[in-house]
Order: structure tokens, then sequence, then C-alpha cells
């Protein structure tokens, strides 16, 4: 298959666990090539997502690993076979990879999570929220820049919105939703939106207020999407250095901890709708 010169961040997944298999069972890239009748340099680039990979390929590497998980060899070949080109492509050279990277993981996801504290979560955003955010951006972007952005955003949505909507759980700190983005307006609308969204079967919303006692959690910001099996979940962080990609089985787990952590402390849904009507009526 030809070297593919900027791999998506599913390609480069597939790669990573295919190299996580490897590792697991022992064997250096040099000893797995020779099975496939290639070299350690092709291994090296199949493992970072850089050359493709056949079903046939890797049904038999994993069959080599001796990896017995049915589940999670299926799904390997799915994202191998997978030939998808969503909506996000058009993109494609407007927007950072980052902003396709992540359309495409919510496109494959099983389930998102979101927490935050500052702002309410992209896909619960409003146009005229999502555009204010973008606007502040230093540097500032220019005007069709922004409006990329709000656009990609707003397609995003259809995780949720559309016909193949998917389980959705935000947990919202208090100060996300107080803090003024937009206007008094604008922050109106954006708490119409959480709450007519929240009424979905499957979408759940929950506050964390500034009164509750015991909470230290407020670095937990996350995004958690849940992929075929738990093995292929990952984890989106923003930090100052950048967003990252987190997909280690050892730091799933300790967010899927965190998550249910947060949860615990965060109002009830119904409670949580009750606390949002109060606060659109402050404004």
């Amino acid at each position: 298959m030809p070297r593919r010169r900027q791999p998506t961040a599913r390609q480069v997944r597939l790669g990573s666990e295919l190299r996580k298999l490897r590792e697991a069972a022992g064997l250096k890239a040099r000893e797995a090539a020779v099975l496939l009748g290639a070299d350690s340099v092709q291994m090296s680039q199949i493992e970072s997502g850089i050359a493709g990979v056949s079903e046939g390929r890797v049904r038999r590497l994993a069959a080599h690993y001796s990896c017995t998980d049915t589940e999670l060899v299926a799904a390997l070949v799915a994202m191998t076979t997978d030939r998808t080109r969503g909506w996000w492509e058009e993109y494609r050279g407007s927007l950072p990879t980052l902003f396709l990277d992540l359309s495409e993981l919510e496109h494959h996801a099983k389930f998102r999570w979101d927490v935050d504290f500052l702002y309410v979560p992209g896909l619960l955003q409003t146009e005229d929220y999502a555009r204010a955010v973008f606007s502040y951006r230093v540097p500032e972007l220019p005007d069709d820049e922004v409006e990329l952005r709000v656009q990609h955003r707003m397609q995003r949505k259809g995780i949720i919105e559309g016909p193949t909507s998917v389980p959705y759980e935000a947990l919202i700190h208090e100060a996300a939703l107080r803090i003024r983005v937009a206007d008094r307006a604008g922050s109106r609308a954006q708490l119409g939106q959480v709450l007519e969204l929240s009424e979905a079967d499957h979408v759940t919303v929950r506050v964390i207020p500034f009164d509750m006692d015991g909470f230290a959690g407020a670095a937990s910001a996350m995004v958690y999407a849940g992929g075929a099996v738990p093995k292929l979940d990952t984890v989106v962080r923003d930090a100052p250095h950048g967003t990252g990609f987190i997909d280690s089985e050892a730091q799933l787990g300790a967010f899927r901890t965190l998550f249910r952590k947060v949860e615990d402390v965060s109002l009830a849904p119904e409670r949580s709708r009750d606390f949002i009507h109060r606060l659109a009526k402050e404004l």
C-alpha cells in the first residue's frame, strides 16, 4: 500500500494498537515483519500509520501475537477496511488537522462524555456562542476563518442531533453556565439550547454547582469518546502545549474513574434542568 503523507489520528491509532499487541507478545518489529514478508522499516511505517495494512495482514499479525480478544481484532479489521470520507473532508486544507481528526473520532464513537468547567461543551453550543469563543482567540483569526470554525462546530453536532446520534452525557460546572462568553441575549439563548437538547432521550446534562462540598476535580475537563471496544476508547484533553489524544489502557481506566467521580457529585438530570432554568431567569 502507498505511504501516507499525513495519516489521520484514526490511522495512527490502528498502527499504535498493532504495536501494542506486538509488544505484549514480546516480539521485535523485525520478527513481526518476517511474517508479512516485509522488513523492519515497512513494519515501522505500518505501526506509525504512515503505511496502510490489509485485513488479511491484521488477522495474521493478531494470530501471530496470540491475541484471543476476538472483539478487538474485529474492531481493528473494521478500522482497516473502513474507507469513509466523511463530511469533515471538505475542510481539509482549510482547518487544522486536529479539527478533522476530532470529527472522525466522533463519527465512529459509540458514546460521548464531556466534562467542562469554563465553557459550554462544543456539541451544545449555539452559533453565537461558538463565534464568540473563536473570535476571542489570540492572535485574532480572520472573519472567514472564524466562520469556517463555527460552521464546522455546528456540523459536529450531528452526532447528538442527527439520525445516527449516540448516547451523550455532559457534566458542566456552574461557572461555564454563568460566564457570559457572548452578550446577555446570547447567554440566555445558550442556556435555552442546553435545556432543549437535554430533553432528548439520548442526552444527559448534569450541573456541578459552586456550593458542592469536597469537590477538587476542577482539573478534570475532558472529551471521552467510546470506541467499538473499551480498549479503543479515546480521551481528548486540551493543554497549554496543545490538544492531545490519549489512548493508553491505564490512562483510559483512570479517566473513566475520574468521570464517574465527577458524575457522582453532579446534580441529577432533572435537578440540573431546574438549575439551568433558574440561571436563565436571572439574565
